[in-house]
């Protein structure tokens, strides 16, 4: 991703190689569910009030006078299995595998949590390369709603992105998601070079976090081998 492009990033660099930095992956530490930590942006913190939960069976039932809704629902549900996801209130969201795509290279996947080298990076990639980012996931149990996703990077102690990505809403569903976001290039230059730490976020409307990841990664002159 390119580093400047965030939604809130900071800018501190004062040279144009610098401002060139861009983020990778690598990994040392994973937090799940309601242990999340908090984020170093204040409006990570706001939860959407939408009211209390519901089963799906109890949301189909309330919703049968409203056709527009309720087909709205059942086509979000697809083929889910009512009485095999039960009456379970809160979602279910596991992420699997991180999946970098870069042209002209077999793809990189990268299971969660990250699995660091003798260095503490979980991979490394090339300056000046266009890749793109793919997550796989599985919804349980109920509907997730407005799924988001936020990755923050530092270079030497200096936050370089801020990048938060609206995924949206998904029912329970037993194959995985593939959610892919946009490709971005890494940066070029000798500043550009070196370790960088991030910390990779998914949460919900309800401020649930389903994922929090802190690690490392690298970006080199050449492709490792």
């Amino acid at each position: 991703m390119d580093m400047e492009k965030d939604n809130s990033a900071t800018s501190g660099h004062n040279t144009d190689d610098e401002d060139k930095v861009t983020r990778k992956l690598s990994s040392t530490s994973i937090v799940t569910d309601d242990e999340c930590g908090g984020d170093d942006d204040n409006d990570e913190k706001r939860a959407i009030l939408l009211g209390p939960q519901m089963g799906l069976k109890e949301q189909l039932e309330m919703d049968k006078d409203d056709e527009s809704l309720r087909k709205w629902k059942e086509q979000l549900l697809g083929s889910v299995d009512l009485n095999e996801v039960g009456e379970t209130l809160d979602p279910d969201v596991k992420f699997h595998e991180l999946i970098i795509v870069t042209p002209d290279r077999p793809d990189l996947v990268l299971p969660i949590p990250f699995v660091p080298d003798s260095k503490g990076f979980a991979f490394a990639l090339k300056e000046g390369s266009r890749y793109r980012l793919k997550f796989s996931f599985i919804v349980a149990n109920n509907i997730v709603s407005g799924l988001r996703y936020t990755n923050i990077v530092w270079k030497k102690g200096m936050k370089v992105e801020n990048n938060k990505v609206m995924l949206g809403t998904f029912s329970p569903q037993k194959e995985p998601y593939i959610y892919e976001l946009e490709e971005e290039t890494t940066p070029a230059g000798y500043l550009a070079r070196g370790s960088y730490s991030a910390k990779t976020k998914f949460v919900d409307d309800d401020g649930k976090c389903f994922l929090d990841m802190n690690y490392y990664f690298e970006i080199r002159k050449d492709w490792p081998n």
